[in-house]
């Protein structure tokens, strides 16, 4: 019965869908839709990267290390987030990429939840 509640598990529901647990994407009327927020469970290898810069960027986004060390990389400014609970907050029109300097799981969170920034698709 779908009473509008979900419970899940952020590791495996996120490796289902690139690591997003909620927004615009997941199907209408089940309790992960939202056009309100965005949020990601991204578990990456040392050395992953983003494959390509986020321009245009829209949103306002949330990134919280949760393990290991993360690099954000914004036009003019290199941010590395190395302890548990370090995070960064940027907004529309701030261009980004990122990379894995270990083995890192981050917690993203955007907002509003739009489409069209998915790399390779």
């Amino acid at each position: 019965m779908d009473d509008g509640v979900y419970v899940g598990n952020a590791a495996r529901d996120g490796a289902l869908d690139a690591g997003w647990l909620l927004g615009h994407f997941k199907a209408p009327g089940e309790a992960r839709h939202s056009e309100a927020v965005e949020i990601k469970w991204g578990v990456h290898e040392a050395g992953e990267e983003r494959a390509e810069w986020a321009t245009g960027e829209r949103r306002t986004a949330l990134l919280v290390l949760i393990s290991g060390r993360f690099r954000v990389e914004l036009r003019h400014r290199s941010v590395l987030l190395e302890r548990q609970g370090d995070y960064i907050v940027w907004g529309p029109g701030v261009d980004h990429s990122w990379r894995a300097d270990e083995a890192s799981v981050v917690l993203t969170v955007r907002w509003p939840s739009v489409a069209g920034y998915r790399v390779g698709g």
